[in-house]
């Protein structure tokens, strides 16, 4: 069987500069590399936590000269597992993230989530991940 993985989620952003602060000093992610597109007018910046070799990453894509989009309904947000979800809310409050929707249960179901908004109105779901027992 051919074996697929995913490689990325490419999200338009108004300021690229804005957007980068957000997902690498407020995330904590890495900015892996970026790219200038002259001809195409566009700019793409890959971030994520880790190499995109092991794992997926968010392609942010910059269209020079477009401070606006219309996000739809059809897109629903990134999440990101972390260990606190509370503690986590907490610190990226502290950087300037906007919280949504405060740590809780999720509707039905017992999984902790909470949610913030980037600088261009995208969703990002904080899911708190229990410890893995060593087997």
């Amino acid at each position: 069987m051919f074996a697929m993985r995913l490689l990325h989620t490419m999200l338009r952003v108004k300021d690229l500069d804005e957007s980068l602060h957000f997902y690498c000093d407020v995330l904590g992610m890495k900015l892996l590399r970026r790219s200038d597109y002259p001809e195409g007018k566009f700019t793409l910046a890959f971030v994520g936590y880790g190499d995109e070799s092991e794992g997926a990453v968010i392609e942010l894509t910059y269209n020079w000269g477009k401070s606006d989009y219309v996000l739809g309904d059809a897109f629903g947000h990134v999440a990101i597992g972390v260990p606190d979800i509370r503690a986590t809310c907490e610190r990226l409050r502290q950087a300037g993230a906007r919280i949504v929707r405060e740590p809780g249960p999720m509707k039905h179901g017992s999984t902790v989530i909470a949610f913030l908004e980037d600088p261009n109105g995208y969703r990002i779901e904080l899911i708190e991940q229990k410890p893995r027992a060593r087997v």
